[in-house]
C-alpha cells in the first residue's frame, strides 16, 4: 500500500506583506550608543542573513551597552505541514462530571502535590493552578472536592520537594519556573527528577512542569510526563492527571457520556 503524501504548505515571515519575508529582531551590544554602534548592530544583522537592514531603534542599555530593534528580510521559508509537535488531545470534563468521574473511577481524592523549585520566587502560576479561586473563572484544585492539593509555595529545593511527595504519596507533582536565566529551569527540572529516582518514586507518580518558557515537548525531553505553557487553566491540568493515572493503571478511559453536562473540548496545545 502506498504512503499517504502529505501537501506542502510552504510559509515564510511577514511584516507589512504576505510572503515579504520582513522580521524583527532586538539585541544588546557591549558598546556605548553611537553611529558606529549601529552600524555594528546592522552588520550582526547582515551576518544573520537579513538582507534590506534597517536599525529601528537604538537605545542606552547601561554604561556602555546599547540595545537595538532591527528589521530586515529572509529569505528562508519552510513547510509548515512537515512540522510534528507532540500534544496532548484529551475529552475535557466540566467541573461536577471530572469530580463525579474521579469518584467512580479512581474512588478516592487524588493527591498533588506543587511548587516553584530552585531560588524561584514566583508563585503566581503555581497559585494559579493550585489555589481554589483558580484562574480566568476557572476553579483551582484546592476547590475540587476529588483533589487533595498541596501548594509548597515558593523557592522549595527538588529534594525537599520529593521527600514531600514521597511522604504524602502523591499522584502527581507540578513543579512552575518562571525564571529561566542560562536554562536555570531545566536545571532545576533535571535535579528534581534525578531525585525522584533516587527515591523510588519517578515511575509511580505523574511529573507536570509549568512556566512561561516551557512547553510540552520541552518537558518531555526534560523527563516529565506533561508540560504546560502560558494560558493552562487548572482545569486543563485536573483532566489530564485523571486521564493519566488511569492510563498508568493500564486502565482504557471510560466511554463518553452522553449526558448533558459535560464538555465535549481539547486540552489545545499538549499530547503525549
Amino acid at each position: 500500500m502506498a504512503s499517504r503524501v502529505t501537501e506542502k504548505h510552504l510559509i515564510r515571515p511577514y511584516g507589512d506583506r504576505k510572503d515579504d519575508g520582513v522580521v524583527q529582531i532586538s539585541f544588546v551590544l557591549p558598546v556605548p550608543v553611537s553611529e558606529k554602534a549601529k552600524e555594528a548592530a546592522a552588520q550582526v544583522a547582515k551576518k544573520l542573513g537579513l538582507t534590506h537592514v534597517l536599525v529601528a531603534s537604538m537605545e542606552k542599555a547601561g554604561e556602555d551597552y546599547s540595545f537595538f530593534v532591527v528589521y530586515g528580510r529572509t529569505h528562508l521559508q519552510l513547510d509548515f505541514a512537515a512540522i510534528e509537535v507532540p500534544v496532548i488531545e484529551h475529552r475535557k470534563h466540566g467541573f461536577d462530571d471530572l469530580n463525579d468521574a474521579i469518584e467512580r473511577d479512581v474512588g478516592r481524592k487524588i493527591v498533588v502535590v506543587g511548587a516553584c523549585i530552585g531560588t524561584d520566587s514566583h508563585t503566581t502560576g503555581i497559585d494559579a493552578i493550585m489555589n481554589m479561586k483558580g484562574f480566568a473563572g476557572d476553579y483551582g484544585l484546592e476547590r475540587y472536592r476529588m483533589f487533595r492539593a498541596v501548594n509548597l509555595g515558593s523557592q522549595v529545593e527538588p529534594r525537599a520537594l520529593v521527600e514531600k511527595a514521597k511522604e504524602l504519596e502523591a499522584d502527581a507533582v507540578l513543579v512552575s519556573k518562571v525564571v529561566t536565566q542560562r536554562d536555570v529551569h531545566k536545571e532545576d527540572a533535571r535535579n528534581l527528577i534525578d531525585a525522584a529516582k533516587e527515591a523510588q518514586i519517578f515511575t509511580r507518580t505523574i511529573w507536570l512542569f509549568g512556566g512561561p518558557r516551557v512547553d510540552h515537548k520541552t518537558a518531555l525531553e526534560l523527563g516529565f510526563d506533561a508540560g504546560f505553557g502560558p494560558g493552562t487553566k487548572p482545569s486543563d491540568v485536573a483532566n489530564y492527571i485523571y486521564y493519566r493515572l488511569l492510563e498508568r493503571q493500564g486502565r482504557a478511559p471510560p466511554p463518553q457520556p452522553t449526558a448533558h453536562g459535560t464538555q465535549d473540548a481539547t486540552i489545545a496545545g499538549v499530547k503525549e
